[in-house]
């Protein structure tokens, strides 16, 4: 079964800002989908509440993973459920080093107790190799987590997470920010990688240039909190020409 976004109203907790509204959409497993529009679309906005930000509130609607609703749950538990959430912006973490927190969240999604124990050394083999294939230097393994990073390796940090992490669904928020044109090779194979695994990837970004190395099988464009079309790749082409102005 899919993730699947039922109708769903946000708003800004405390602000009452609808920031969603009355969305649909849907990601099947080893499914890439792509969401785009506008800055201040609510793409963001929408992602953040898939993965349980506690600044977004539920008004209504519903967030279903594999038949189940995940609305009353943490975002620990959403992530235990197999959703991972790659940033737009990437955090620097002081004090947790890179290679710690991939164990750490592999150990707890398998049910180790001992967080920081390799009991399975093959784990560190599959960072060392996912890294290499990223090119994430080695040496970064071991700093804190983006701390001195620059936007290329932030985003090679996240997708060396979801590799390993090997969630159910995978959300990436502008994944090609901040890369140059090999670097979204580089991002654009790790995310066919996760879809031959039969992950689904929700694949938001404004722009077309990560697309065309990993085509979608739907598009949806997203304006003023709505969904206000839906296509195939196609559809993604004709933004490249065009541009979002006819939908505004």
């Amino acid at each position: 079964m899919p993730l699947q976004v039922r109708d769903l109203v946000v708003r800004i907790r405390g602000l009452g800002k609808v920031v969603v509204d009355g969305v649909n959409l849907e990601v099947g497993k080893g499914e890439i989908v792509a969401l785009m529009g506008p800055n201040g679309s609510g793409k963001s906005s929408l992602a953040y509440t898939i993965m349980g930000h506690p600044r977004y509130e539920v008004v209504s609607g519903d967030i279903v993973v594999d038949g189940e609703s995940i609305v009353g749950l943490s975002p620990e538990e959403r992530s235990l459920k197999g959703l991972f959430l790659g940033f737009q912006n990437p955090v620097e973490v002081e004090g947790v080093k890179l290679s710690n927190l991939i164990i750490a969240s592999y150990n707890k999604r398998i049910g180790e107790r001992d967080l920081l124990k390799t009991s399975n050394p093959r784990i560190i083999v599959e960072i060392n190799k996912y890294a290499s294939i990223l090119g994430l230097r080695r040496e970064l393994l071991y700093r804190d987590v983006n701390v001195g990073f620059s936007g290329g390796e932030r985003k090679r940090s996240e997708m060396l997470q979801a590799l390993i992490l090997n969630p159910r669904y995978v959300i990436l928020d502008e994944p090609d920010s901040g890369l140059d044109v090999d670097g979204v090779k580089v991002i654009a194979n790790a995310i066919e990688t996760l879809r031959s695994r039969n992950t689904g990837v929700l694949l938001i970004t404004h722009y077309t240039r990560i697309l065309r190395y990993v085509k979608p099988s739907r598009v949806y464009v997203m304006v003023n909190g709505r969904i206000v079309e839906k296509g195939g790749y196609e559809l993604a082409e004709k933004i490249d020409r065009e541009g979002y102005s006819v939908y505004q």
